[in-house]
């Protein structure tokens, strides 16, 4: 019986050591057999695969809760100072982080409890008034184009029209989505409300636990980068009230001058939300005011508009980028560009942190940066080389020489000057009889 390959490589593997396996006859190619790392290669590489996109999923779900968490730790380092104030003082560290969250929730209360009472009454009397501001646009389109309409027939084509109809069917069918959103935004804020509160009434376990797992030196630079998160993230929350209190006097003028009701609410509701809520607060501070105003005039209401949209191009290139810039000590064009990137990551929450977020990176990384000297060459202080004078000195002599000609051309070049000399010449010494 001729020998198959699986004989052969069980001869070959019982055969004692120094002995010569047997080889495959003369018409019969040897087949290659599966290594046996491959198997286990094969397992281990599914199993790394698995495990990437087990993480991966569970990444994804519990990104939301780790942007609240990440909330949660620059609220708790805002509030560290006063905590930390009150603790200093004997004071029970949870009892003083309980005091300053309650305080600040009163506050929010009380401004929301007041606006809500105030927007209410101004859309009650506006839809009182409609009739009237309907006639004075109706009036004033009459006027201007010559056209002959009528409140009743604007009115009837609107109540009856179809896009109109949609919009109410559209807005009963997102009722639940909308209770649904509520709920959710409630338990985001209390699960923020929750985890700032532990960060920040269990901030020095939570560093000392931290530090326990570091070595000495590594200690050290942990406290240090806390330390300067707390500094930078309260320097950004003045820099933010500065410039809210800024915006809030200012259209409170405004609209004081337009005699607007409610004039010291809004201009502190521009503040605000213009400066704590990014990206689409200042267009919420904005129609707030410019609706109050409609019901006044509806001229006031284009003149709030321009005055939002003037004083948030003065805010944006003038006021924010010196008073970042002094709080947190980064640079005008670094805080836009980390509030761009912020956004793009994070949305919302990015825009709001990341600013104090890059200032602790930057003061952090400053201390282990090597700096030198800087050497005193103007060009530092931006004045210009006088290279380019000397090259151009250089060729307007060569033109001067070039045009000379006839028997003077060789004596003056032989009784060259001083200045003229080439590097090997004195300044003062070896200059021709022309010279002197």
């Amino acid at each position: 019986m001729a020998a198959t390959d699986e004989t052969l490589q069980t001869a070959a593997d019982a055969a004692p050591p120094g002995a010569t396996p047997p080889v495959a006859p003369a018409g019969q190619a040897p087949r290659a057999g599966m290594p046996r790392w491959l198997p286990r290669a094969m397992v281990l590489a599914l199993t790394l695969i698995a495990c990437f996109q087990l993480g991966s999923w569970a990444f994804h779900q519990i990104t939301g809760l780790l942007i609240n968490v990440l909330i949660a730790f620059f609220l708790a380092l805002a509030v560290e100072p006063a905590v930390s104030w009150m603790a200093a003082r004997r004071m029970r560290r949870g009892l003083a982080t309980g005091i300053v969250f309650l305080g600040v929730l009163i506050v929010t209360a009380g401004f929301i409890v007041l606006l809500g009472s105030m927007l209410a009454g101004q859309i009650v009397d506006m839809v009182e008034d409609f009739p009237k501001y309907l006639d004075q646009v109706i009036n004033w389109i009459n006027e201007t184009f010559h056209t002959d309409l009528n409140r009743v027939e604007v009115q009837d084509s609107l109540l009856h029209s179809d896009w109109l109809q949609k919009y109410v069917q559209n807005s009963a069918s997102g009722v639940l989505d909308v209770s649904t959103q509520v709920l959710g935004g409630l338990f985001q804020l209390l699960t923020i409300l929750l985890f700032s509160f532990y960060f920040a009434a269990d901030g020095p376990r939570l560093r000392r636990a931290l530090c326990s797992v570091l070595p000495p030196a590594k200690q050290a630079e942990v406290l240090r980068a806390w330390e300067i998160a707390v500094d930078k993230t309260g320097g950004y929350l003045y820099s933010r009230g500065l410039m809210a209190l800024i915006s809030g006097i200012a259209h409170y003028i405004l609209l004081a001058a337009l005699d607007v009701p409610y004039a010291p609410v809004l201009g502190v509701w521009v503040g605000l939300v213009s400066q704590f809520i990014p990206t689409i607060g200042t267009y919420l501070a904005g129609a707030l005011p410019m609706l109050i105003a409609f019901t006044v005039d509806p001229w006031y209401a284009l003149w709030v508009l321009g005055f939002v949209v003037i004083y948030q191009q003065f805010e944006n290139y003038v006021l924010q980028p010196k008073l970042t810039a002094k709080t947190v000590d980064i640079h005008p064009a670094v805080a836009f560009g980390s509030v761009i990137v912020g956004t793009a990551l994070l949305g919302a929450v990015g825009a709001l942190i990341a600013i104090p977020a890059v200032a602790t990176l930057q003061a952090f990384l400053g201390a282990y940066v090597k700096r030198y000297d800087v050497t005193d060459d103007p060009r530092v202080q931006g004045h210009r080389n006088r290279a380019g004078s000397s090259l151009a000195n250089r060729v307007r002599r060569l033109v001067q020489g070039s045009g000379a000609s006839g028997p003077e051309a060789g004596p003056r070049a032989g009784r060259g000057t001083g200045q003229d000399a080439g590097p090997g010449s004195g300044s003062h010494g070896g200059t021709g009889s022309g010279t002197r």
